[in-house]
């Protein structure tokens, strides 16, 4: 086999085989094949699908180019991926709430880039916490916490690393099946019995209308099932911000009022949503109401929090994190509130634009290199349908300087829409798909 003929059954419009897919995937990672070759195989794939199969079988071949995680544990393992949003800070609510539920979660996330926040980020916000860690240490938080959120390591699906990369600098990041591929073959080597996909749509999403959420959410679908992970999607909205707080800090800050007791809001409702589905997949729950119920008990009772806790310390973070997180959490120099200009209801928001406002105040990277601020970001944000009069408070920027604060102010003003009428306000799950 070699990439030549690989692609030229491509440009032929022909699925190449499982055999020719897994060479394909070898070389990636060993190099047999050239980043000029690799990036032909990406265009062809833009224009030519490769099918459920063709994709499932790409998928699992770049899954075993490196690590495939085993367990020996006494119940389900359990996990989640999101497609990306503005204040999106649910795995940090999901993993302790699914543990306290009985089941384990080995949950490999990722760094912000672009508009969205990373999880890896807002764990990192916390003083200590160390977000990459051995095989070895990740097997021992399964057995002595339940959860753990982690970097992936450079061994797992080496093959996505090199193969994202020249995707990203060809303008090829776009098809379906290469992004489910590259999602599911690292996640699939986290061996989860269960999976949950949690895709955005909207403002502040990456999918902005229904038909490319719908599509990229039944192709992973699809895909996971025939590799044997019980996996079904929830298509979820992100016209505004999930969270009122916007930024790695002040996130946590909003996860830790949740996980004790504080306050509840749509962050509790999509955790909640999600849970649901996967104790129903893992035999957990008789069906996803009782699910969602037990995942907001955990959240309620303080179960979660505990687990939260011991999860953070085990990462290297405060040991006394989950009773007195406001004393360790970073904030910033400067808060400025930004006022409503008119009276009226708050009728859209814009919700990249408010991601890439935390991004220049240091919250976020436009670039692998670049150094995050902890402590800035955008809080108190209104939210859609809120009523206003000229002058009120509608978000609060924390920055490192007061021009920063007035750059931030100025791209939040243009982001929100106030009209005098309300706008019909979107639904908080959009479809489901299984």
């Amino acid at each position: 086999m070699d990439a030549r003929a690989i692609n030229a059954k491509l440009r032929r419009r022909e699925v190449p085989s499982e055999d020719e897919l897994r060479w394909f995937a070898n070389g990636l990672a060993n190099g047999d094949v050239t980043d000029a070759q690799a990036a032909a195989f990406a265009m062809a794939a833009c224009f030519q699908s490769i099918g459920t199969e063709g994709c499932r079988a790409l998928t699992l071949a770049m899954r075993d180019t490196g690590d495939v995680l085993k367990w020996d544990l006494d119940g389900p393992v359990l996990d989640k991926h999101s497609t990306g949003g503005v204040g999106d800070c649910v795995s940090l609510l999901l993993a302790p709430a699914l543990a306290a539920c009985g089941a384990y979660v080995p949950m490999i996330s990722g760094r912000g880039l672009g508009h969205t926040g990373g999880t890896l980020d807002k764990l990192e916000a916390i003083p200590g916490v160390n977000t990459q860690v051995s095989e070895d240490h990740l097997k021992g938080m399964m057995q002595d916490v339940g959860c753990a959120i982690v970097g992936a390591t450079a061994q797992i699906a080496p093959a996505d690393k090199r193969f994202y990369a020249i995707r990203d600098v060809t303008a090829t990041v776009e098809s379906i099946e290469l992004i489910t591929a590259s999602i599911l073959s690292k996640k699939l080597a986290a061996s989860p019995d269960a999976l949950v996909l949690d895709v955005k749509i909207g403002s502040g999403a990456f999918m902005k209308t229904a038909e490319e959420a719908r599509a990229l959410a039944q192709s992973m679908c699809d895909v996971a099932n025939a590799a044997g992970c019980r996996t079904s999607a929830l298509i979820t909205d992100m016209n505004q911000p999930l969270a009122p707080s916007l930024g790695n800090a002040l996130e946590v800050a909003e996860v830790m009022r949740l996980l004790t007791g504080q306050a509840a809001g749509p962050l509790v409702e999509i955790s909640a949503a999600l849970g649901g589905e996967l104790l129903v997949h893992a035999g957990l729950a008789t069906d996803v109401q009782d699910g969602a119920a037990r995942i907001a008990a955990t959240l309620g009772d303080g179960h979660a929090a505990d687990i939260f806790g011991r999860m953070i310390a085990a990462m290297g973070g405060p040991a006394d994190f989950a009773g007195n997180w406001q004393a360790h959490l970073p904030g910033a120099e400067v808060q400025h509130d930004v006022k409503a200009p008119a009276a009226g209801h708050v009728a859209a928001m814009n919700g990249e634009a408010l991601g890439l406002a935390v991004v220049g105040l240091g919250g976020g990277r436009m670039v692998e290199s670049d150094r995050i601020h902890p402590g800035v970001g955008v809080s108190g944000m209104a939210r859609l349908g809120q009523e206003v009069a000229a002058g009120d408070v509608i978000a609060c920027i924390h920055a490192a300087s007061e021009d920063d604060a007035k750059a931030a102010e100025a791209a939040v003003l243009a982001a929100i829409a106030i009209e005098e009428k309300p706008a019909e306000l979107p639904p908080l799950v959009h479809e489901r798909i299984s």
